[in-house]
């Protein structure tokens, strides 16, 4: 009996060691073997990235620098200066007294005049609460506070939103004079750099032209019923950029190139602007909401929980909606560098079919939306026509999904998805004839590491690349025939490394 009690231990001793030995040989094996890397870029041991470029010289951009403070500066904690509760019937009277009373108070030196905290309880709303000062934030306490939509009437709830637009500095304009400034560029050379200086906000300027429209062949849309064939003055694209260094006449900017600049299609200008009646330092965070429906198809309710414009460095987090017919979040045209984290949008009530349930919308330049969810959306992860990127949307996940998420029309430029999970499609096509004419929905759009039932990825015909990295679903063919595919890479491999690109980006800027 002893004797084989002596054989077992032996057995067991020797199995041990085995699975010692062995186990760092998988290890090894995994890291040399298992995981992938794409062709496209190379993560160096210090962190640091190096870009693969194309004949062109064009590059996947860099990502990183999207967000409040474009990432520099964490999310702050701001003081609480006004405090509400519950009251009686129609709380939006109140609340906005609030917003009022803070606005006229001073802000401190970097921006913020406080917070106002509302309590645990129910806040019914009629109308809709506006925002229009800088510096205020507006919080609750979690899930238990509950800002509720009442009544009738498609509305934005909460309602953020300074005025103005991009102005022209008089005088400033001048010439980028490369033939050709690649995708993923951060400098090129100006006809003169006399009057800028490193700091300066500029506008990198992409005329649009009856060449490249006729080259895209967004002129020969096949017409149904009110479809529009594009004109080139409705492609004027201006990129909001800052000047981070001078060498001659040779620019650096903080921000890349998203869209190749070509001489043949116009090329590009630079010019300094001013945006007057812009906020800045606002947030929304820390609360649920809700608006009042009748049935699931009910059209005549809230439609937007929060809406953003004419606003840069602002944040939405911790937020969650139920029950709107389009949106949690909404960045409009005028929002830019805008970090939109941790929200949930659930179990919108409208019809299913066009302008509606854009769960997590963005319109704006530079934002990020990041670790959010969705149910019940149609584009659950989307953006509008002409969207100027960068952008990025990182770990969100999507269910009951009803439509397909990714750049929705009208060339949307510079946009990456990253880790998005969804049980429905997301494409990057031309959409030919939908809506009045959609057309090519975009270009240097990046999905990374995605996971989805199926994709349509295609390349337009001319002035960029979009690309489907480690992407896991079906390849589809996508809505019309004979499109060029986009740059497909690891068609249902897992265990791509980085398993995230924008925070590989993240983590790359430190190096540098």
């Amino acid at each position: 009996m002893s004797s084989n009690k002596n054989i077992l231990k032996a057995f067991y001793l020797i199995l041990i060691s085995s699975c010692l030995f062995i186990y760092p040989i998988i290890i090894s094996f995994k890291k040399d073997g298992t995981f992938w890397k794409s062709k496209f870029l190379t993560v160096n041991k210090d962190g640091s990235i190096t870009y693969i470029p194309d004949e062109n010289g064009n590059t996947i951009p860099d990502f990183s620098n999207v967000g409040y403070h474009h990432g520099l500066i964490e999310i702050p904690d701001i003081k609480v200066v006004k405090t509400l509760n519950p009251v009686q019937g129609d709380a939006g009277k109140a609340i906005q007294q609030a917003i009022d009373e803070v606005a006229a108070l001073a802000p401190d030196r970097n921006g913020y005049r406080g917070a106002i905290l509302l309590k645990k309880g129910s806040y019914p709303i009629s109308g809709s609460i506006s925002i229009q000062t800088s510096g205020i934030i507006l919080r609750g306490e979690g899930g238990v506070t509950k800002l509720i939509a009442t009544g009738k009437g498609q509305r934005s709830l909460i309602k953020v939103s300074g005025k103005g637009k991009v102005i022209e500095v008089k005088n400033s304009r001048v010439e980028i004079v490369d033939d050709y400034v690649p995708t993923g560029a951060k400098s090129f050379n100006i006809a003169s750099s006399e009057g800028l200086k490193k700091g300066d906000r500029i506008i990198v300027f992409r005329p649009g032209t009856e060449a490249w429209i006729h080259d895209l062949k967004m002129d020969q849309i096949i017409a149904r019923d009110g479809t529009k064939q594009w004109t080139a003055q409705e492609y004027n694209l201006s990129y909001e950029r800052q000047i981070t260094a001078i060498n001659g006449n040779k620019i650096s900017i903080d921000n890349p190139i998203v869209m190749s600049m070509d001489k043949k299609y116009g090329g590009g200008e630079v010019f300094k602007y001013q945006y007057a009646g812009r906020l800045a330092e606002n947030g929304i965070e820390n609360m649920r909401f809700e608006s009042e429906f009748v049935g699931d198809v009910d059209e005549d309710h809230a439609w937007v929980a929060v809406e953003f414009d004419h606003i840069e460095n602002g944040w939405v987090r911790n937020v969650s909606s139920y029950y709107f017919g389009n949106s949690c979040v909404s960045l409009r045209p005028g929002a830019k560098n805008i970090t939109v984290t941790d929200s949930k949008c659930f179990d919108a009530k409208s019809i299913i079919t066009g302008g509606r349930r854009y769960s997590f919308n963005n319109e704006g330049q530079q934002n990020l939306f990041q670790n959010l969810e969705t149910t019940e959306g149609r584009h659950d992860y989307v953006t509008g026509a002409r969207v100027n990127g960068p952008n990025v949307f990182y770990n969100c996940k999507s269910r009951k999904t009803h439509a397909d998420i990714g750049p929705h029309h009208r060339w949307a430029s510079g946009t990456l998805y990253d880790n998005i999970d969804t049980d429905g499609e997301i494409n990057v096509q031309d959409r030919g004839n939908w809506g009045s004419g959609h057309g090519w929905s975009g270009v240097t759009q990046v999905l990374w590491n995605c996971k989805v039932s199926g994709a349509a990825v295609q390349n337009p015909w001319v002035s960029g690349k979009n690309y489907a990295i480690g992407l896991r679903g079906k390849k589809l063919k996508g809505r019309l025939d004979g499109k060029e595919s986009g740059e497909w890479e690891g068609l249902n491999q897992s265990d791509l490394e980085p398993s995230s690109l924008f925070k590989a980006q993240l983590k790359a800027r430190s190096t540098k």
